[in-house]
């Protein structure tokens, strides 16, 4: 829970209490890798073998089982550390759609309550330096559980404040976790999908057209509305007035993997955005391991030097201008000549 604001600011030792009671004020970490240089997590080696071949934790079971594993925790660094360990839900970042694990304060709705650890991790487990620590773990499958994927991850949360982040008038003590990545598979119908939504498109131009380049930043949405992990791959194409190609980006593999239920906000930068047309821009996406699943959306905008234009105009409204005060001055001199003139005599009846 984020602590309110207050109109002192909290000192150190009252605040690094605080924190070791409500644990980690932090937003999601980004888990792209379950080792960053200080400790790691990784699946337990087989008896006898120093390392482990295994990147993330696999795992497969029916409603109603059971799966047991280990999780290890290396300490690499030349003191002793503390961790709290505990299970949680992956999600994807809104924004890039990076693979992340929930903080220890949120509760895990999905494979994250699935896991039980040993009770003594909930509270800490202290790592020797240079040592390691094995936590097995098991994972009992609910009877209720949808067919596809659910993934988490077992994480390590180092319980020492690394560092103070201000935040408004209150300080927050930074803290820093690891997790290793769980993929579970429930049996069952796999039923992939994938969708692209709210194509939209943002333009900057040059104040003199065609002196730099234009350019534009194309924004999509990408939801996984399947139940199994997607690895999307897309495609970004525009086409400009009868029907002219004006962009032509082919697939390509995504480095990113998109969840079940999860939606991501992505962008593509246009560096050589068109000036001046009506451009329609189409998203095209798929995925290698699921041929047949394809979506696609786009959007429209005109592109229009608006400087140069507003400057035409400006000018040909000057003109105009210019145009009818000349031709109300004309018609006034000659309607003031007509009254000067006298009329002509009448010689017709002059004898």
């Amino acid at each position: 829970m984020r602590p309110r604001s207050r109109p002192r600011v909290l000192a150190y030792g009252p605040l690094l209490a605080l924190l070791l009671v409500a644990g980690l004020l932090l937003p999601a970490t980004t888990a792209t890798a379950a080792d960053n240089g200080t400790w790691g997590v990784f699946p337990t080696p087989p008896a006898g073998a120093p390392m482990t071949d295994r990147a993330y934790f696999f795992h497969q079971g029916a409603a109603g089982t059971t799966v047991s594993d280990s999780a290890t925790i290396l300490n690499s660094s030349d003191k002793e550390l503390t961790f709290q360990i505990f299970a949680t839900d992956a999600v994807n970042t809104p924004a890039g759609g990076a693979f992340a694990l929930l903080p220890v304060e949120q509760r895990p709705r999905d494979v994250g309550a699935w896991i039980a650890l040993p009770p003594g991790t909930a509270t800490t487990v202290t790592v020797p330096p240079k040592g390691r620590k094995d936590i097995p773990f098991t994972v009992k499958v609910p009877q209720d559980a949808t067919p596809g994927d659910h993934v988490g991850g077992i994480v390590a949360l180092n319980t020492a404040v690394e560092g103070i982040r201000q935040e408004g008038r209150v300080q927050v003590g930074v803290k820093r976790q690891v997790g290793a990545r769980l993929y579970f598979r429930v049996p069952g119908p796999v039923t992939p999908g994938l969708s692209v939504e709210d194509v939209k498109v943002s333009r900057s131009a040059p104040l003199l057209p065609w002196v730099k380049e234009a350019r534009a930043t194309v924004s999509y949405t990408l939801v996984n509305r399947g139940n199994v992990v997607v690895g999307p791959k897309v495609a970004v194409a525009a086409e400009g007035l009868f029907g002219r190609t004006v962009l032509d980006r082919p697939a390509r593999e995504l480095k990113l993997v998109l969840l079940p239920g999860q939606r991501v906000r992505l962008t593509e930068p246009w560096a050589d955005a068109p000036q001046s047309d009506w451009v329609t821009v189409r998203i095209s996406a798929g995925a290698t391991a699921y041929p047949d699943l394809a979506s696609e959306a786009g959007a429209e905008f005109v592109a229009v030097p608006w400087p140069a234009a507003g400057g035409l105009l400006v000018l040909a409204g000057a003109a105009l201008a210019l145009l009818v005060l000349r031709r109300r001055r004309a018609a006034r001199s000659a309607a003031d000549d007509g009254e000067g003139a006298e009329p002509a005599a009448d010689l017709a009846g002059t004898r």
